[in-house]
C-alpha cells in the first residue's frame, strides 16, 4: 500500500556505549523532538543500571518517562515477566510515532535493537507468531550454547546477530523459525533502495521518510567505553539491582535470560565465579554484543555513520528541509 504523504523520523542508533542517548536528547531539544526507544531491555520495569537507561522520572498524566524535559516512550513499559516481541513493539511504538507527529514535533528513534528499528524504517510486517507453550517449555529446559546451536542451523543468518546467551531470544527466535521457517528478513525494496550511500532519497511503500544515523566510533574507543561504562554501572548498583530482581520473585533462570551482565551476576551471587571473573565475563560480553550489533546495522548502506554532534546536528538540518 503506497501512502499518501511520508512523515519525517530521525533514528539514531549504534552499538552499546556508543552515546545515542545524549546525541538523541540533544537533537531533541535542538529539532522540538521526542524519543521512542528502541532497546529490547529497556521495556523492562527494574532492569535500570544493568540497561543503561537514561535517568529521569515518570510524567505520570501524560504516561512518559521525562530526561532532561525531554519526553522518551518504550522505556519501563512491562515487568520482566511479560514477553514482548517485535511485532508488539511496532504496533506500540508506531502509535507513539503517529501521535508525536500529529502534535507538530519530530519523532526521534534511539537504541540499539536492530530489529525493532528494521519494522519501523522499512514497515516491516510478519506474521505474530504466538507462543507455543509446549515448544517452550521443551526448550527453556536447554542451555543457551544449545538453543543456539538449533539456531545456527535453522537460521543461519539470524544466529549472527543475535545474544547467544540470551536464552528469551533464542527461544524466540526458534519458535518463530519453527512457526513460519525463518525469522523474517529485511525487505527487498530495502535492500535495493540501499545502493549508494548520500544520495538522493529512494523512497519505498513505507510509512515514514527516514534518516538514519550510526554513531562512528573507533574500536578502541568503543572498548573503551564499555570498559568505562561497566565499571560505572557496577558502582551504581548493578548486582543490587539484580537481587532486587530475585526478591520480587524472578528466578536465577529467569534473569539470566535477558543476557549479558543479567547472565553472569547470577552465578556470582550463587558463589560460582568471583568478582573479578564477573566484571571481565561482563565486558566481554559487552563487547561481543557490540560486534554483533555493528554486524546488523553494517547491512543496511542508507546509513549515515557520522563522528560528532555538529556533523549530525547538519545532517539532521538538511533532511528536515
Amino acid at each position: 500500500m503506497r501512502y499518501k504523504s511520508l512523515n519525517k523520523i530521525i533514528v539514531i542508533l549504534g552499538p552499546t556505549s556508543s552515546g545515542k542517548s545524549d546525541i538523541a536528547i540533544k537533537l531533541a531539544k535542538k529539532f522540538n523532538g521526542e524519543v521512542i526507544s528502541a532497546d529490547s531491555r529497556q521495556i523492562y520495569r527494574g532492569m535500570d543500571v544493568g540497561t543503561g537507561k537514561v535517568r529521569g522520572t515518570w510524567n505520570v498524566e501524560r504516561g512518559t518517562f521525562v530526561s532532561e524535559k525531554i519526553p522518551h516512550y518504550m522505556i519501563d513499559i512491562i515487568y520482566p515477566r511479560t514477553s514482548f516481541n517485535a511485532a508488539k513493539y511496532k504496533k506500540q511504538a508506531e502509535k507513539i510515532i503517529d501521535d508525536i507527529l500529529k502534535r507538530g514535533k519530530l519523532p526521534i528513534i534511539c537504541g540499539g535493537t536492530g530489529f525493532w528499528i528494521q519494522t519501523i524504517v522499512d514497515d516491516v510486517n510478519f506474521p505474530e507468531v504466538k507462543p507455543d507453550w509446549q515448544l517452550r517449555k521443551k526448550l527453556e529446559k536447554r542451555s543457551a550454547e544449545k538453543l543456539f546451536a538449533m539456531l545456527k542451523k535453522l537460521d543461519l543468518r539470524r544466529a549472527k546477530t543475535i545474544d547467544k546467551n540470551n536464552k528469551v531470544r533464542l527461544v524466540r527466535a526458534i519458535e518463530i523459525c519453527k512457526s513460519i521457517g525463518k525469522v523474517p528478513k529485511i525487505p527487498a525494496y530495502a535492500k535495493a533502495s540501499a545502493g549508494k550511500q548520500n544520495t538522493k532519497y529512494q523512497i519505498p511503500d513505507t510509512k515514514y521518510r527516514t534518516l538514519q544515523i550510526g554513531l562512528k566510533l573507533s574500536k578502541e574507543q568503543l572498548y573503551s567505553n564499555i570498559e568505562k561504562r561497566v565499571l560505572s554501572r557496577f558502582k551504581q548498583g548493578m548486582i543490587a539491582e539484580v537481587e532486587k530482581l530475585r526478591r520480587q520473585g524472578l528466578s536465577w533462570k529467569k534473569i539470566q535470560s535477558f543476557g549479558l551482565a543479567y547472565f553472569w551476576i547470577p552465578l556470582y551471587l550463587q558463589n560460582k565465579i568471583a568478582k573479578k571473573e564477573l566484571i571481565e565475563k561482563v565486558t566481554q560480553a559487552e563487547k561481543n554484543y557490540a560486534k554483533r550489533q555493528m554486524t546488523w546495522f553494517k547491512r543496511d548502506k542508507r546509513i549515515k555513520w557520522l563522528k560528532n554532534h555538529s556533523e549530525i546536528e547538519k545532517a539532521v538540518k538538511l533532511s528536515l528541509k
